[in-house]
């Protein structure tokens, strides 16, 4: 008798690991640019913990630990998306002009800017300051050139290239837009270390710049984003995580105008000093108070979808970085204010930060050892359904 062909998805007992692949090869096939969010989300746990407001044993050494894991994490996706980009490269193109995927392309700078900012908090006690400022200036260089050029380049292909519907308007297309936001908050980290006068100023007014930038466009599309979920609703299951995106900018630009503030000091004159400084509470404090409902209404959310069995996918990663963003944006409104009840709710939200993380990253390591991850969405649904 004839042995049986195996079926799709089961290669047998010879070999476990990357068992859903039809050859390991395939790894790199369809690995697009939303991968950078596991380094975003791995990052911000150190960077968060290395900001929170509370004296906590162990929590400096956890987020060395955590930041050095964010650092192999991106060498790690910087190699697998080269060899994507040079053996796949019609998949790279046609990931460009999908509408679906092209927003994503807005994660790679965020991940070198997280790491970097990360080198400045907390890398510095493993690799002395010098090294870690160095590494710091070169991350944060490449992300801030790479982070305007896709906040252009993006908008330009969905007004040119994309075929989109009214009513299409997602929350991932924040992504290539708040980028420039991310430079804003991790660039004061740098201004201390540049010479006084003109190049402090040009690097504080240029952070504000990045803001602005960030902010309006975020303004822009929010009202599309609103309407769309009014009216279409949430969409797949596999989407609903996606929501918490709205909280990136929310959170983000907070952190940035009280890092701002932080190092507006010697930067510029005295008047414009008082005034940013006080610019951080009067922007943070409303802007964090809509974070907050937003948050209940994106839980409320998803606790409906994981009632309905949502399966994991990629985009639970968007419970990660964005949360992080509002514990240093709250975590900045402590400094500013002294009040404790921001130090508190700085401390609840980055335990659910980490609740979050430890979750998608044990959930991604089972699909990354299986292969499932490494699936085009067609063939990973249809895994999700026969396991």
């Amino acid at each position: 008798m004839p042995p049986t062909a195996p079926t799709p998805g089961h290669r047998g007992p010879a070999r476990r690991l990357l068992r859903d692949l039809e050859h390991p090869g395939q790894l790199f096939q369809h690995l697009g640019p939303n991968w950078y969010a596991t380094v975003m989300g791995t990052a911000i746990v150190a960077n968060a913990g290395a900001t929170l407001p509370l004296h906590i044993a162990g929590l400096h050494t956890f987020a060395i630990c955590v930041w050095a894991f964010s650092l192999l994490l991106l060498v790690l996706v910087l190699t697998a998306r080269g060899i994507h980009l040079v053996r796949h490269r019609n998949q790279a193109r046609a990931h460009l002009f999908d509408p679906a995927v092209a927003p994503f392309y807005g994660c790679p700078p965020m991940a070198l800017l997280a790491v970097g900012a990360g080198t400045a908090l907390v890398g510095k006690s493993v690799l002395g300051t010098n090294a870690a400022l160095a590494i710091d200036w070169v991350l944060w260089g490449a992300g801030t050139v790479l982070g305007l050029l896709v906040a252009v380049a993006l908008p330009y292909l969905m007004i040119t290239k994309h075929d989109l519907a009214p009513g299409t308007t997602t929350t991932t297309l924040l992504l290539p837009i708040v980028a420039p936001m991310v430079s804003a908050a991790t660039g004061p980290f740098l201004i201390p270390h540049l010479p006084p006068g003109q190049p402090r100023e040009t690097m504080l007014l240029g952070c504000y710049a990045m803001f602005g930038l960030s902010l309006l466009a975020t303004m822009v599309i929010l009202p599309g984003v609103w309407s769309r979920l009014i009216y279409h609703k949430v969409g797949p299951l596999l989407m609903t995580p996606t929501l918490w995106l709205v909280l990136g900018p929310l959170g983000q630009s907070t952190t940035a105008v009280n890092s701002l503030g932080d190092s507006c000091c010697g930067a510029t004159d005295k008047r414009l000093e008082d005034g940013l400084q006080v610019f951080a509470v009067i922007y943070g404090v409303p802007v964090m108070g809509f974070a907050f409902l937003w948050l209940a209404l994106a839980a409320a959310v998803t606790l409906q979808a994981f009632l309905n069995h949502m399966p994991f996918a990629m985009t639970w990663w968007s419970f990660t970085f964005p949360v992080g963003t509002c514990v240093t944006g709250i975590a900045g409104l402590a400094r500013h204010t002294g009040l404790k009840v921001y130090i508190w709710l700085a401390v609840l939200l980055y335990l659910l930060l980490l609740a979050t993380w430890l979750i998608t990253a044990t959930r991604t390591l089972l699909g990354v050892l299986r292969g499932t991850l490494f699936l085009p969405p067609h063939m990973a649904q249809a895994h999700r359904d026969h396991p």
